[in-house]
């Protein structure tokens, strides 16, 4: 019996193929080596087939067209990441349709409408909004918070610009926090605007002056030149198929290019791969992990994920894909040792960027010879922070009081329970100050910068991609597949070389017990326990206490 229209079936043989994407929400991105996030992705598009078939699958002339659904809240680097497939699938030719029931999510479809706006056409639903309403940073302080707690934050960071401190010892916008929040936004509706400008045909005047006379009914965004047709799904599918004429629907991440026979290899022909290594998630000491709160990317995982790429002889060239907002300082430093390493091997070193790669993310990644960032990648954060939480007030409320037994003149040292002597707070200044001085040492010698240069970019400050680009921090604009392209030119590889991960342990493999620590068994992801099954599947978590994020609109 076959298969309904649309259905997610085997790939078909010789007939006609238009392709579908759901872009409404982030495509699956489970990191390799975690079967817990393999397991949650599955029946959702996944974010590696999902590029490549929009890189690729243009070129195949199976293919007659790409029609997508769009809308919703997509994080800036995800939007800009498909937006670039998009215009790779465009240039081969073939139609490209964009549909939405409403571009109205109060204010969080921005970066979905950019995507849009890189297809020919794009279509609303009569009954929906396009709200174009620009970029916004919220940031919640919980200074006020604290003091009715009786929480006294004993934090300190390097320097002004270091605001995750602030966000904890200020109730507001100190001037470096809103002069870097302001920046960047800027620069995120500065590309915006020249992204829609040059999608929609219009000057980015044109574009601006339409963000600040919004939102819109869908007619009024077809008379704006916003859209160009209105309609519903069938309309829209009826549409397309008149451009086309009969063909299959097939999700786009279910492409795959027709094989062709395996040629034998050329005597001297050099063979090999680029091997990938992935820095997603906080950075801590010891083995990746997965909680209740995501996944924590170990740096035992990391530096043995290096080592193998060091060992092998067929892996040419290393891309590290970072996606992190850093963590542990003397985790990040191990993990740089390992990368400058490879480097030093004469392995070529490109790092691809994500949404971010910031303090100990940045850390891991200023070696590279090559580090490539999407536009809205937020990057650099170059500063360190730390101290304790004291919450002697606190217990006092509730009426509990503290024993103590010291030996040695510094053992509360770090104690919640009473605030720093002068003499420890020097200490732990000092600390700071070392860390900042090694970072801004690494990134001097990595990005082949003056420590003067360095310091006017650090500060703790946070540039997006574009920004960094231009100060220096990143070398080139693009996603992953660009990182990728890099390291196959760079080691002289084929341009179809082959992209592995470093190691691979199989799931059974898993079960059993490694012989070593240098056995890929000894640092696989952790299988989750109860609790963290629960979290994935969404039921009630426990008592967390989580830090607040920025939140880009």
């Amino acid at each position: 019996m076959p298969s309904p229209t649309g259905s997610r079936r085997a790939l078909p043989g010789t007939g006609p193929l238009l392709l579908e994407i759901d872009l409404t929400a982030p495509p699956a991105d489970p990191a390799p080596g975690d079967p817990l996030a393999r397991l949650a992705a599955r029946g959702r598009a996944t974010r590696g087939p999902l590029l490549r078939a929009l890189h690729e699958a243009g070129a195949d002339h199976r293919v007659v067209g790409l029609v997508a659904k769009v809308g919703g809240t997509l994080p800036w680097a995800v939007a800009q990441e498909l937006r670039l497939g998009v215009a790779a699938f465009a240039a081969e030719g073939k139609p490209t349709v964009a549909w939405a029931e409403s571009f109205g999510q109060g204010g969080g479809d921005l970066p979905a409408y950019v995507l849009a706006s890189a297809f020919d056409e794009v279509w609303l639903q009569p009954s929906g909004d396009l709200d174009l309403l620009g970029v916004a940073v919220e940031t919640t302080f919980l200074r006020g918070a604290l003091d009715k707690l009786g929480v006294e934050p004993e934090l300190e960071g390097r320097y002004e610009y270091k605001n995750a401190v602030d966000r904890i010892t200020r109730t507001g916008l100190t001037p470096a926090h809103r002069e870097s929040l302001e920046r960047l936004s800027g620069s995120l509706l500065d590309r915006a605007v020249r992204d829609v400008a040059e999608g929609r045909g219009l000057t980015t005047e044109e574009v601006r002056r339409l963000v600040d006379t919004g939102p819109r009914t869908a007619d009024a965004a077809r008379q704006a030149g916003l859209v160009d047709r209105l309609g519903y799904r069938d309309e829209v599918y009826a549409s397309v198929r008149d451009r086309v004429g009969h063909a299959e629907l097939l999700f786009a991440d279910r492409w795959r290019p027709r094989r062709l026979p395996s040629l034998p290899s050329l005597p001297g022909r050099p063979r090999g791969h680029v091997a990938l290594v992935e820095v997603r998630g906080g950075i801590v000491a010891g083995p990746s992990r997965r909680g209740p709160m995501g996944r924590s990317v170990g740096s035992d995982t990391v530096t043995a994920d290096l080592r193998a790429v060091l060992e092998d002889d067929a892996a040419k060239a290393l891309v590290l894909h970072v996606d992190s907002p850093g963590g542990s300082s003397v985790a990040s430093d191990t993990i740089w040792r390992e990368v400058c390493r490879v480097r030093d091997a004469g392995k070529p070193v490109i790092v691809s960027m994500g949404a971010l790669a910031a303090s100990g993310g940045y850390y891991v990644a200023c070696p590279a010879d090559v580090i490539v960032a999407l536009p809205s990648t937020l990057t650099g954060s170059i500063g360190v922070f730390g101290g304790k939480l004291v919450v002697t007030e606190l217990l006092d409320k509730l009426g509990l009081t503290t024993g103590a037994v010291e030996q040695g003149a510094r053992s509360r040292m770090y104690s919640s329970r009473r605030p720093f002597t002068p003499d420890e707070r020097e200490r732990v200044d000092a600390a700071l100050d070392a860390v900042y001085e090694d970072f801004t040492r690494r990134v001097a010698e990595g990005r082949h910068l003056s420590r003067e240069a360095v310091e006017q970019v650090a500060r703790g400050r946070v540039w997006t991609g574009a920004d960094a680009l231009e100060v220096g921090l990143v070398d080139e604009l693009g996603g992953l597949r660009d990182a990728v392209r890099v390291a196959r030119e760079r080691a002289e590889l084929p341009e179809r070389a082959p992209v592995r991960p470093a190691r691979h342990v199989p799931p059974l493999a898993r079960l059993g017990r490694p012989r070593n620590s240098e056995d890929p068994r000894a640092l696989a992801t952790a299988l989750p326990r109860l609790d963290d099954l629960a979290a994935v599947l969404g039921l009630p978590p426990g008592s967390e206490l989580r830090m607040p994020a920025l939140t880009l609109r």
